[in-house]
C-alpha cells in the first residue's frame, strides 16, 4: 500500500467526479491525490511520516480555476499609495500633504483613486463638496510636487465617468494648458469659467486614456512592481480557494515576463494559462497573418509550458478603435491591463489571422460576441469542433448564438460580476420581458452541452461570488433576480468553478476533481457551498488551500488547529 504524505480526515470531500460523490477523507502523495474514500479506507495509507490532519467536519473542494481571472492586478493596488477612506476634500489634501512630506521638491505623487476599494462605489457623492478637488485644492496641499490622482480602472465598478486629478505642476508636466485639445471626445479637460483647465479628467470609457497620454511621464508600474505583486495577487486569490487561473484577455509581454520571472524563481503557486497579447500596431504594414505562422508556431496546441505555467492561445478582436489606438500609444506598457491595447484588427485580416490559427493549431481566444460570426465563418471552412476555441464575457445569447456555440465546441467563459450583479437591471430594461432568458444564459448553455467555466475579472477576486451569481442571479441594484430561469443548482456552478475551468485549458484529466492521480489541487473551505444558506455563499473562504500537495495558503484557523 503506498504511503500518504498528507491526509485530511473527517471532513466533507466534494470530489466533483463524475456522480458528484461526497466522502469523508482524502489521501496525497507525490502531489497528487493517492485516494478518497471512508477514513478507514483512508487509514490505510497512513505511515511513520503521514502529516493528518482532522478536517472536523470541514467541506473541500477540488482547487477552485478562474476562467478570467486577471490575477495580476490584485497585488498591484498596494503599489501605489491609497487615499484611505476620505470624506472630504480637506480629507485628501491632508493625505496629499502627508504624502509630499516625505517626498523630495519635484517629485512625482502617484496615488490609487479617490474612493473606497476594491469598487469605488458612489464618488464624489460620498464626499461633503459633492465634487472633485481642483488643481488649485492639490496645490495647496503639495505646491512643490505634481500630483497625480489615478482613475479606477473601470471594470472594478461598471459605471462612468472615470475621474482624475492633477495639481498645476502635473499639467505644466503633462504640457496641458488652456489651448489643450482632448485627443477623444470620450476624454474632458474640466474647464472653469475663465476657460482653465481645473486639473479633474472625466473619462466616458471603461479602460484609461488619461494617464496613458497626457501623464504617460508619471511614475508607473515597473518589471519590480509587477514582480514584487505577483506573490500577493497569489495570496490574495488562494485564500478563497482559487489554484488555477485562465487569463483570457491575455498577457502583454511585461506581464508574461513577470509570470517567467516568477516560476524561474521557484515563486509561481498559481497553476496559470496565459493567452498571448499581440501588439499588431508594430508590424509596419506586414500581414499579421504571415506573421503569426512565422513566429507564431509556439502558442499552438499541445500548449507550451508545464502545470503551474503554459500558454494556450492567441487572444484575437475585431476593429480597433482611437480610444485603444491613443491607449496603445503606451506600448509596451500596458498599466492596468497587462494586455496591449491594439490587439483588433480589421474584419478581413483577422479572417486570414484565424486562418493562420487553424494551420498552426493555435486556438483563438475572445471576449466579444461579435467574434461568433468570423468564427462561424472559420467553422465553415474548417469544423472547430474539438479545438476548444474560447467566446468569454457573455452578456445576451440568442438561441441562435446558443446553436453556434454548440456546433463549434466552443468553451464558455462567464462574467457575471458585471452582468448580472452590476448590469443585469440594466440588460432586463434593454429586453422584452420574452428574452430575458438570453441574459447570461448559464443554465440554457450547460444543458445544451457546452462547458462553462466562471471567471471573477478581478472584480473581486473570490469566485464564490459568481459561484452565488450563478446560483441567485442578484443584481445589487434591483430586487427580483436576473433572468432566474437561468439560475444553476449549486452541482452545476461547482462544477463551472472545477472541472469545467479544467476543461478550458485541455486539464480536466489532470485536475477539477479529487479523483486518484489527479494533482492535489484542494481548497478545505470554512462553510459547506452544498448547505450553507444561499446568501452566505458569496462569503465563503478558505481555511487551507493546496497546490499540488503542498500548503499555499493557511488561515488563522488553520494554523491554530495544527499548532494546538
Amino acid at each position: 500500500m503506498h504511503e500518504a504524505d498528507t491526509i485530511l480526515a473527517g471532513g466533507r470531500i466534494i470530489t466533483v467526479d463524475a456522480a458528484f460523490s461526497i466522502a469523508d477523507s482524502i489521501a496525497i502523495a507525490d502531489g497528487r491525490v493517492l485516494a478518497v474514500g471512508t477514513r478507514a479506507e483512508i487509514d490505510a495509507h497512513r505511515g511513520p511520516a503521514t502529516v493528518v490532519h482532522d478536517l472536523a467536519g470541514r467541506a473541500v473542494l477540488p482547487g477552485l480555476i478562474d476562467g478570467h481571472a486577471h490575477m495580476d492586478r490584485e497585488g498591484l493596488k498596494a503599489i501605489f499609495p491609497s487615499l484611505g477612506r476620505v470624506r472630504c476634500i480637506a480629507d485628501i489634501q491632508a493625505r496629499i500633504a502627508d504624502l509630499a512630506r516625505a517626498a523630495r521638491p519635484g517629485e512625482w505623487i502617484v496615488t490609487m483613486p479617490i474612493g473606497d476599494p476594491p469598487y469605488y462605489f458612489d464618488m464624489p457623492a460620498l464626499l461633503a463638496e459633492q465634487r472633485w478637488p481642483t488643481r488649485q485644492e492639490l496645490d495647496a496641499a503639495a505646491p512643490d510636487n505634481p500630483v497625480y490622482i489615478r482613475s479606477i480602472w473601470g471594470f472594478w465598478r461598471h459605471t462612468l465617468p472615470l475621474v482624475s486629478c492633477a495639481n498645476s505642476l502635473a499639467l505644466a508636466r503633462a504640457g496641458i494648458t488652456r489651448e489643450t485639445v482632448s485627443p477623444i471626445d470620450t476624454l474632458q479637460i474640466v474647464r472653469d469659467d475663465a476657460g482653465e483647465p481645473t486639473g479633474v479628467f472625466l473619462e466616458g470609457e471603461m479602460q484609461p486614456i488619461a494617464e496613458l497620454t497626457f501623464f504617460r511621464n508619471a511614475p508607473g508600474f515597473t518589471r519590480a512592481h509587477r514582480a514584487a505583486a505577483l506573490p500577493e495577487s497569489q495570496r490574495l486569490y488562494h485564500a478563497y480557494g482559487t489554484t488555477s487561473v485562465f487569463e483570457e484577455h491575455g498577457a502583454a509581454t511585461e506581464l508574461l515576463r513577470a509570470y517567467k520571472d516568477a516560476r524561474r524563481e521557484g515563486t509561481l503557486t498559481m497553476r496559470t494559462s496565459l493567452v498571448f497579447s499581440p501588439n499588431w500596431r508594430l508590424l509596419a504594414g506586414a500581414d499579421p497573418a504571415a506573421v503569426l505562422e512565422a513566429w507564431g508556431g509556439w502558442l499552438g496546441e499541445p500548449a507550451l509550458g508545464d502545470d503551474m505555467l503554459k500558454m494556450s492561445g492567441l487572444f484575437v478582436d475585431l476593429d480597433s478603435t482611437l480610444a485603444n489606438q491613443l491607449r496603445g500609444s503606451a506600448a509596451p506598457y500596458t498599466g492596468w491591463a497587462g494586455f496591449n491595447y491594439e490587439t483588433a484588427l480589421p474584419r478581413e485580416t483577422l479572417l486570414q489571422v484565424l486562418r493562420a490559427c487553424v494551420a498552426n493549431d493555435i486556438r483563438a481566444v475572445a471576449i466579444w460576441p461579435n467574434m461568433l460570426d468570423l468564427f462561424e465563418e472559420i467553422d465553415r471552412e474548417t469544423p472547430l469542433a474539438g479545438r476548444r476555441w474560447v467566446i468569454g464575457h457573455i452578456s445576451v445569447l440568442s438561441p441562435r448564438d446558443i446553436e453556434r456555440i454548440v456546433r463549434m465546441g466552443l468553451v464558455v467563459t462567464s462574467h457575471t460580476n458585471r452582468y448580472v450583479e452590476k448590469e443585469g437591471h440594466l440588460l432586463m430594461q434593454r429586453l422584452p420581458p420574452e428574452r430575458h432568458d438570453e441574459i447570461v444564459p448559464l443554465r440554457t448553455l450547460i444543458e445544451a452541452g457546452v462547458h462553462v467555466s466562471l471567471g471573477t475579472d478581478n472584480v473581486p477576486v473570490t469566485l464564490f461570488a459568481p459561484i452565488w451569481h450563478s446560483i441567485a442571479r442578484r443584481s445589487r441594484y434591483v430586487g427580483e433576480p436576473v433572468a432566474a430561469g437561468q439560475g444553476l443548482s449549486r452541482e452545476q456552478a461547482i462544477r463551472a468553478a472545477t472541472i469545467d475551468g479544467a476543461y478550458l485549458t485541455f486539464d480536466e484529466h489532470r485536475k477539477g476533481s479529487l479523483e486518484p492521480g489527479k494533482l492535489a489541487d484542494v481548497a478545505v473551505l470554512d462553510a459547506d457551498p452544498l448547505t450553507v444558506a444561499e446568501n452566505k455563499i458569496r462569503d465563503i473562504r478558505a481555511v487551507m488551500t493546496m497546490v499540488g500537495g503542498r500548503v499555499v495558503y493557511a488561515g488563522e484557523e488553520w494554523t491554530a488547529a495544527e499548532s494546538g
